[in-house]
């Protein structure tokens, strides 16, 4: 891995919450990119240092949740 490659699975990631406007859980974002953990998790990174995406602990009812969603403004 190097940073071609994660600047690669990044724009993966970016690709697909640009086009849903929604919440992903972590295992959901892993099944829709198709990106071994140690990808997707540099990816998330990646995005997250640039303030790209968001995220939010679930509930009580899904503490063990993780939800990313794009970081969008408007303006």
């Amino acid at each position: 891995m190097n940073m071609q490659s994660i600047g690669e699975s990044a724009g993966i990631i970016w690709r697909l919450l640009y086009g849903d406007n929604r919440k992903w859980e972590y295992q959901e974002l892993k099944n829709a990119t198709g990106l071994r953990d140690r990808e997707l998790n540099a990816a998330i990174g990646w995005l997250a240092r640039e303030g790209k995406i968001q995220f939010e602990e679930g509930d009580q009812q899904h503490a063990s949740a993780l939800y990313i969603e794009l970081s969008y403004y408007i303006g």
